[in-house]
């Protein structure tokens, strides 16, 4: 299979997974559901970027860059879920 398939794949995934917590954060009003699908959003660009910069390197600026700020993201969610209960 080619990468940009499987990178494509990953990005609708991510979409979906988003949708989800989207959904999630609706029903609730719980922050840590928005936390987690603004993460699956930076993730689902962050393999479009990947495709259409032709970048094959995981470890390139951009790309390291975006996957860092996706999971301080989830850090952030859960840090504040944790000060909300304390």
């Amino acid at each position: 299979m080619s990468g940009a398939f499987l990178s494509g794949m990953i990005a609708a995934a991510s979409l979906t997974i988003a949708a989800f917590f989207w959904r999630f954060w609706q029903r609730t009003r719980d922050r840590l559901f928005l936390y987690f699908c603004t993460a699956f959003l930076l993730m689902m660009m962050e393999r479009i970027m990947r495709t259409l910069l032709n970048l094959d390197n995981e470890m390139a600026p951009l790309v390291y860059a975006v996957r860092l700020a996706s999971y301080l993201v989830i850090i952030a969610g859960i840090i504040d879920k944790n000060r909300r209960l304390g």
